[in-house]
This record gives structure tokens, C-alpha cells and sequence, in this order.
């Protein structure tokens, strides 16, 4: 929920805006909720929709589940870690391949001949067709896609190594990193799967609209007169968006953001940086491509309008109330420097020469450079937002407290009772139970890789053995209690604020080794819940647990692989990747998620939070937001307790609002305007006025955008910007917003390449 956990949206808005959806549908399907009870989980929600039924002999762990879940996590791993690069990210989900594999599987059930195949110097046999294609075969299928659904944080330290610190790294070390981040939390999910998934009162909301959304797909669905079917309305949807895309990734990508303001005040510094989408305010901005919409924030179509609506509140008083007062008042000398960027700068304006102050041998700081040069300085918005990343994570924690304190101790204290739900029952009835050896084998294994990656291979990385023996502790001893929380209250807080001041105050002056560091502290962490989140997802589906473990670590590895490979590829192969100002004219290459990670690395790793947050450095004032942070949520929380008939109030969620410009940047104003502009349009006019077009079509639409948008860039990437070839020569073939004054400083004797004197 921080800056530094650029490539994926905040877990809190998406499972927050996955369970407000849920909320509306249940609503309209199911009235007021009241009636008969039919299942003695103690969770109401639970109650009304997961199904209480299982049948075991259907068939789960298939060839059919191997081919295309395997085919799902590499296509979506390959793409989201394709499009990581790119000027405008797209996130594809598991859900299109959710959509797309059921079809697919029934095909396969139609056509496929019913033979078995024996495996050679085995006695293992399987079948080609074993009958019809089934629900839990589709869920795993689903799982192995969700692996894909996003990519590994550790490939972002590949690529600041190579791409912009020059620096050689052995492709070895470099794939134990990655693989070894995502699998060392596997062992802490072992530990805490009794009361995190076999717990009733441990209840995932999240995971409540998947199977909603399961359970929709596999009803028999029947078309009605002048109506599509819904593969039929997500192929029309899909070729759609596969030939418009045309437009805005080859032959107009000016399309990508409009920024009018520019147009009109073509030589006006202040003009361009009130209307720039891109380096500015983004007033009148707006972009017409899907990965401009859905690239940063993730797809607007699945947010409840209340969310975007607590995201827009958080957008405007930071874009446009604080943002603006700090820039215009100059504060922390911000005429310097550009409004909004994610670079690091000089006492003197220019962009801060990080080779001058690291040692080019230890690759350390060298501290008497560092003196005879200048403090370190950022842009006043990237500035505002890291402040106000103390202060959700301070808030988070008083928020969940008021709100959901009671909540949380009365389950926390029925769980460890040990109490089993209907669900429980049926899976120890009907399922093994996986062995704790399989999780001690993979967490002994995956931390020893751990210990080759970080103290092999030269030491590479910079991270002691002490250092990711405590990286394990850290998250280790967060993960029950943080996991408490995201499975009662769809709120995951993220560790890498903690782990990145820890590190960076004792161990300061290796970017290295604090991204590794934070890597371990952090992911490690997530991946535990992410594979706890699923397991509670295949307890409520009735997935033999065995298979999902199997599942989830084969497509972990898998995914990994692909995402390390893809990412290999790219940085051997294209010139000058994350080098906007090196890259030909039109090339999308310009990698926005890396560069803000690699100035973090500067930031927290080479001159360390000590030289920054403290006396020491600029932004000290900044540490003032923990306190604001942690005090904001106590007259929110007094406003809906008095007024609980008010709507808004009840709404209103402090930690959403604090979050919400935390991916700005590398995301821009122009990707939350039409982001929201779509969001708004669907999930409040469309849902109001529309309501069956909606819960029919909506998530469907998502899934067609997504996939159309990735296979045209993909083809386009392969047949022609392979060879260097970016489209047409002409004004629409710029990727930016023509706005080339919004980056210039406004300091007097500030000199700027391209910028007016003043």
C-alpha cells in the first residue's frame, strides 16, 4: 500500500472492492438476507454463499487441470511481466483465464479421446478424458492462473541492477532470488493454516466473491431471445479490443493521454503543469486505451463506486489541495525541481549522480563524497506521498482497532477453540489433510537456496546471513497477526515500509542489500496469506488439499520461472530499456514501476532513512505523519458511531483515502482520471440504471479488455517493435501527452535541458 510496492494494487482496495461487489450482488440476489438458516457456519455471509454440498468423486487434479492451468500461469505470468516494462502497465488477471479456461475445459471434455497413459517406469496411469469437465477442476485451474496474476517483487532488483546500475549479475543468484522469495512463505503458511484456513471464524471475504462467481459460471446457462450468451459477449468484447488497440500501442499513442491544457498554452511552464496527465496536475486530462485505465490501479469495472469514490477524495486532496500549497509556497525548495517524478535530485536542481557517492568497487556509500556533495531531494509530490505512506500504516492499525477490534478478539477467541464448521467437516471427512513434512521440506529447502543466493556468488546481493536469518523472523512474526486481520477484514498491511526503515538503520549504504532485505521481510509475508487465502478458497470449493498444495507450488515455480525468464529477455535484448531519454521515439520500454524502485533503493538503501527522515536530512518533518495517520481514524470513527444512519459516513474508509495516491507514481494523474471517469460510468450509472446488463456482463467485459489489450501488444512486440519498428513517423506517434514544459523546474537559475530560463 506504499510507493514501493508499485507493480501491484494495495491487496486492501482489491479485496475490499471484491467484497463491496459481493455485497451489492448478494443484496440483490438474496433481499434483506433473512430466513431459514441452512448451514451452521457462524458467518453469515458464509452461510449465503458458499454451498454446503460436495460430491468427491469429481474429478480435480486432471490432465485437462495440468494443460490448462499450466498454458493459464504461463501466458499471464509472460504478459504481466511483459507489460511490467512498458509506459503503461496492464495487469491481467486470473480472471480472464477464469472465463476463458471454462469453454476451453469443456472443450477438451467433448473432443479428447478416453484412454489412459501410462506413465513410462512408473505404475502412474491417467486419462486423457476422465468425463465431464468439472467445478474443481476449474478451480484449480483458476489457482495455477492466479500464480500469473502477477509478478515476483524480486525481479524488480534484477532489473535496477542491470538496467540502472549498470551492473553485471549472475543469472544464477538472480533466479534463486526470485524463486526463493516466493516459496519461503509457504513454510510460515504451514505453520498457521489450523487457525487461518481450517478456523470458520478465519472466513477470507475476499474469497467470497470467486465463488459467487464459480457458482455463476457453472449454471446452466441458457440464451434468451436477442441476448449473447456470455463466451459469446467476451468474444465480440475481446476482437474488439484486440483491433483497437491498434491505435493507441502502434499508430497513435498520443491517444494513450490527451492533455488539452498543452494544446492551448503551448509555451507556458505553469500551464503545462496544471493540465499534464503524465508530469503534471492532469487537470482536463484524460486517456482513450485500456492500459491507461486499468494499467496502474487495476480494472475500474470491479470497484464499487463508494471505493472509488474514497480513492478520488484521497486523489484530489493530494493532487490538487496539498500537492499544489507545497509546490507554489515552495516548501523543501520544490520549484527545483519537477512537480511530479519519481527521480532523486541535487541542492542544485539536477538529477542526483548516485556513481559519485558509491563506492564502484564494495558498491557501498562512500560517506566523504557524500558530504562534499548534497543532501538528497525529491519531487513534492513523490515527497507527500511517502509521508503519507507512514501514515496509513499507522492508520491501518488504529482503524482496524476501532472498527473491527471487538470483531477480531471475539473470532480470534472462538478460533482457537478449534471449532469446526460444516465446511471443516466435510473436507476431514472426505479429503487427507496435507503432511507438515511437505511445508517443512519446502521451507527448509527454499531457505537454504536462500543462503546460497545471498552469501554465494561473490555476495552479490550484500545481504548477510544475519540479515536474511532476521528478513525470516520479521515475517515470520507478522504473518499470524496481520493474517488475523486480512482474513476478518480484508485488510493486509505491507511490510515494506518497516522493513526498509529496519534495514536501512543498521545496515545503511547498500541499496542492495536493503531491496533484498525488504524482499524477504515483505514477500515471504504475502506469499504466506496469498497461499492461506487460496487454501480457504479451496476449503469452502471443496478441493482435495493435497492438490491445491501441489497446484499452488508447481505454478509458484512455474510462474517464477516465466516471469525471471521474460524479464531475462527483455534486459539482454532490448536496447536501452528504462532509458526513456536513450529509446527511440514511440517505444513503450520506459519501465515507470522499476525506475520508482530504483530510486527507492537510493532513498532507503544508499543514503539510508537516517540521512533522510531525521535531523540529518530534508524530510524529517515527514516522520510527524506516523502520529497524523494513527489519530485520523478516531473522529471518523466517532462521526459513524453518532450519525449511523448516514450513508456517506459509514462509507468513508481513512485508510483508503490516505492509500489512495500510492501508486502516484509511477502511475499518473491521467490514470486515476479515466480510471475513475469509467468507474464511475459503470459502477454507478450502469449499475443503477442497468442493473441486470451489469451483474450479467461486467466482470466478463473486464477480462475480454484485458485479454484483447495483451495479445494485440504481445503480436505487436514479436512481428514489429522486435525490429525497432514504432509506427509511423508523425505528431500522434508520441507516447507522452505533449506537455514537454510540465517537467521543468521554476526555481530561478534552475537550468533544465529543454526548459524556458527564469
Amino acid at each position: 500500500m506504499v510507493i514501493s510496492a508499485w507493480h501491484k494494487p494495495s491487496n486492501f482496495l482489491q479485496t475490499s472492492n471484491w467484497l463491496c461487489s459481493f455485497f451489492f450482488y448478494q443484496k440483490e440476489k438474496n433481499g434483506s438476507g433473512d430466513g431459514e438458516e441452512v448451514n451452521d457456519n457462524p458467518i453469515e455471509q458464509v452461510r449465503l454463499t458458499v454451498p454446503i454440498t460436495d460430491d468427491p468423486t469429481q474429478s480435480a487434479l486432471t490432465f485437462r487441470t495440468w494443460v490448462l492451468g499450466i498454458t493459464a500461469c504461463v501466458l499471464l505470468s509472460f504478459a504481466n511481466q511483459f507489460f511490467g516494462y512498458r509506459q503503461n502497465q496492464l495487469s491481467v488477471t486470473s480472471i480472464s483465464a477464469q472465463i476463458v479456461t471454462l469453454p476451453l475445459g469443456k472443450l477438451m471434455a467433448a473432443t479428447l479421446p478416453n484412454k489412459k497413459i501410462h506413465v513410462p517406469l512408473t505404475k502412474w496411469s491417467f486419462s486423457l478424458n476422465p468425463g465431464p469437465f468439472t467445478l474443481k477442476e476449474h478451480v484449480l485451474i483458476t489457482i495455477f492462473a492466479n500464480c500469473g496474476g502477477g509478478t515476483p517483487y524480486a525481479v524488480s532488483i534484477v532489473t535496477i541492477v542491470m538496467a540502472f546500475y549498470k551492473r553485471k549479475l549472475n543469472a544464477v543468484a538472480a533466479m534463486l532470488l526470485v524463486q526463493t522469495t516466493q516459496l519461503v512463505g509457504y513454510g510460515w503458511a504451514g505453520i498457521f493454516r489450523k487457525i487461518l484456513v481450517e478456523s470458520p471464524y478465519m472466513w477470507w471475504p475476499s474469497n467470497l466473491i470467486q465463488v459467487s462467481l464459480f457458482r455463476t459460471l457453472h449454471d446452466e446457462e441458457k440464451r434468451e431471445r436477442g441476448q449473447l450468451t456470455r463466451l459469446q459477449f467476451f468474444s465480440i468484447a475481446f476482437v474488439s479490443s484486440f483491433a483497437y488497440y491498434t491505435l493507441p500501442s502502434y499508430l497513435f499513442p498520443s491517444l494513450s493521454a490527451i492533455s488539452f491544457v498543452c494544446w492551448i498554452w503551448k509555451h507556458s511552464v505553469t500551464a503545462q503543469q496544471i493540465g499534464s496527465g503524465r508530469n503534471g496536475l492532469g487537470i482536463g486530462s484524460f486517456g482513450l486505451d485500456w492500459s491507461t485505465i486499468a494499467g496502474f490501479l487495476g480494472t475500474p469495472l470491479a470497484n464499487p463506486f463508494h471505493t472509488i469514490a474514497n480513492i478520488m477524495v484521497g486523489f484530489f486532496i493530494v493532487v490538487y489541495i496539498i500537492t499544489p500549497g507545497l509546490y507554489w509556497t515552495n516548501t523543501y525548495d520544490a520549484k527545483k525541481f519537477p512537480i511530479l517524478t519519481s527521480h532523486t535530485f541535487d541542492s542544485t536542481g539536477q538529477t542526483y549522480n548516485v556513481t559519485r557517492i558509491l563506492d564502484p568497487l564494495s558498491f557501498d556509500i562512500n560517506l566523504q563524497e557524500y558530504n562534499n556533495y548534497s543532501k538528497l531531494y525529491l519531487s513534492v509530490l513523490f515527497a507527500t506521498v511517502y509521508g503519507l505512506s507512514f501514515a496509513n500504516l499507522t492508520a491501518t492499525v488504529s482503524h482496524v482497532a476501532l472498527f473491527h477490534g471487538k470483531t477480531m478478539m471475539r473470532l480470534v477467541s472462538k478460533a482457537k477453540d478449534n471449532l469446526d464448521d460444516v465446511h471443516a467437516r466435510i473436507m476431514k471427512k472426505n479429503y487427507e489433510r496435507v503432511p507438515e513434512w511437505w511445508f517443512a521440506t519446502v521451507l527448509v529447502v527454499s531457505v537454504g537456496l536462500s543462503f546460497l543466493a545471498v552469501e554465494g556468488f561473490n555476495r552479490q546481493l550484500q545481504l548477510p546471513w544475519w540479515g536474511l536469518l532476521m528478513a525470516c523472523a520479521i515475517a515470520l512474526f507478522f504473518t499470524l497477526p496481520i493474517g488475523i486481520i486480512q482474513a476478518s477484514t480484508n485488510v493486509q498491511m505491507g511490510l515494506n515500509v518497516i522493513t526498509e526503515l529496519i534495514i536501512g538503520y543498521i545496515y545503511p549504504g547498500r541499496p542492495l542489500a536493503n531491496v533484498a532485505f525488504k524482499t524477504y521481510g515483505y514477500i515471504s509475508m504475502a506469499q504466506a496469506l496469498t497461499f492461506l487465502a487460496d487454501f480457504k478458497l479451496g476449503h469452502y470449493m471443496k478441493i482435495p488439499p493435497k492438490s491445491m498444495f501441489i497446484v499452488q507450488l508447481v505454478g509458484t515455480v512455474v510462474s517464477s520461472t516465466t516471469c525471471f525468464s521474460t524479464a531475462w529477455f527483455l534486459l539482454t535484448s532490448v536496447k536501452n530499456i528504462c532509458r526513456p531519454e536513450l529509446l527511440p521515439e514511440g517505444s513503450p520500454w520506459a519501465c515507470p514501476g522499476d525506475d520508482v524502485f530504483y530510486n527507492a533503493s537510493i532513498i532507503w538503501g544508499v543514503i539510508g532513512p537516517r540521512r533522510m527522515f531525521s535531523t540529518l536530512g530534508v524530510y524529517g518533518a515527514m516522520n510527524w505523519f506516523f502520529l497524523i495517520g494513527f489519530l485520523l481514524p478516531f473522529p471518523h470513527w466517532i462521526l459513524a458511531r453518532k450519525y449511523p444512519e448516514k450513508k456517506w459516513i459509514q462509507f468513508l474508509n481513512v485508510p483508503v483515502i490516505l492509500s489512495a495516491t500510492s501508486m502516484l507514481p509511477p502511475a499518473r494523474p491521467v490514470h486515476y482520471i479515466s480510471w475513475a471517469i469509467v468507474g464511475v460510468i459503470f459502477n454507478y450509472y450502469v449499475y443503477r440504471k442497468y442493473k441486470s446488463w451489469w451483474a450479467r456482463h461486467t466482470y466478463v467485459l473486464s477480462a475480454s479488455l484485458d485479454a484483447g489489450v495483451a495479445f494485440m501488444a504481445i503480436l505487436l512486440f514479436f512481428s514489429l517493435q522486435t525490429f525497432n519498428i514504432y509506427g509511423p513517423v508523425w505528431w500522434g506517434v508520441d507516447s507522452g501527452d505533449h506537455c514537454d514544459l510540465a517537467s521543468c523546474p521554476t526555481a530561478p537559475g534552475v537550468h533544465a535541458e529543454g526548459c524556458p530560463a527564469i
